[in-house]
């Protein structure tokens, strides 16, 4: 690692999904040099959706650089797309970067800034048919990396994906070192964590809740990809 931080920007939006970025940064902190930088469009407060408020956001438009981004995905993933001043700091900040990155429907975010096109991308099994709009090509594994494009399945895959960064900076053997720390060691009582593993029953009632949001995102997505 060299002398200076290496800056670690969580792009934040209202109704993000705390874990897709709270699980990534007890990942990334534990890096050497590293800087974590909580920021949003406008800065001040974020509500996720869950309802905990993160204080203290910093601005996108005053961060200078970033050598790692990564978006969070959540409820307010459709707003956050639509953000054209939140997606254009994205836009600028990955440019940037040594690594792209995202947990969950936060990869819609990177499509809508242009940065999937020709890429391999994964997201939440129940988005992943939102990526094709983008120029992304639909990637099912858990964690998926496309050369400085590393993306997350759905909330909790964020951990696999910062621990697979970690690995490339600092070597296995550290990265090995702080799962360890943290006792990463799912072990879930239910086997049911992807579609093809849950319950027939269990898989309807979940796509079920899920339909109540396909056609706004749908919707959303579309806009998006026609404004690339």
């Amino acid at each position: 690692m060299s002398a200076s931080p290496f800056i670690v920007v969580f792009a934040l939006f209202d109704r993000v999904t705390q874990l897709d970025f709270t699980g990534p940064n007890e990942v990334f902190w534990r890096l050497p040099g590293a800087q974590c930088v909580m920021a949003s469009a406008r800065g001040g407060e974020i509500r996720a959706d869950g309802g905990l408020t993160i204080t203290n956001v910093q601005r996108l438009a005053d961060i200078e650089r970033a050598d790692l981004i990564c978006v969070p995905g959540g409820f307010g993933v459709i707003e956050a797309m639509a953000d054209a001043d939140f997606v254009r700091e994205v836009r600028r900040l990955a440019d940037g970067a040594r690594y792209v990155t995202s947990v969950c429907s936060g990869s819609l975010v990177l499509g809508a800034a242009g940065l999937l096109r020709g890429k391999r991308a994964g997201c939440h099994w129940a988005w992943r048919d939102l990526l094709p709009p983008f120029g992304a090509i639909v990637d099912e594994h858990r964690v998926v990396r496309d050369g400085n494009l590393i993306t997350g399945g759905g909330v909790t895959a964020g951990i696999d994906m910062a621990l697979t960064v970690m690995a490339d900076i600092a070597g296995a053997e550290y990265a090995q070192s702080v799962q360890l720390g943290i006792e990463y060691a799912p072990a879930p009582p239910f086997e049911c964590g992807r579609p093809e593993l849950a319950a027939p029953q269990v898989l309807t009632a979940v796509k079920a809740r899920l339909d109540n949001l396909r056609a706004d995102r749908h919707a959303a997505v579309q806009k998006a990809a026609q404004l690339l």
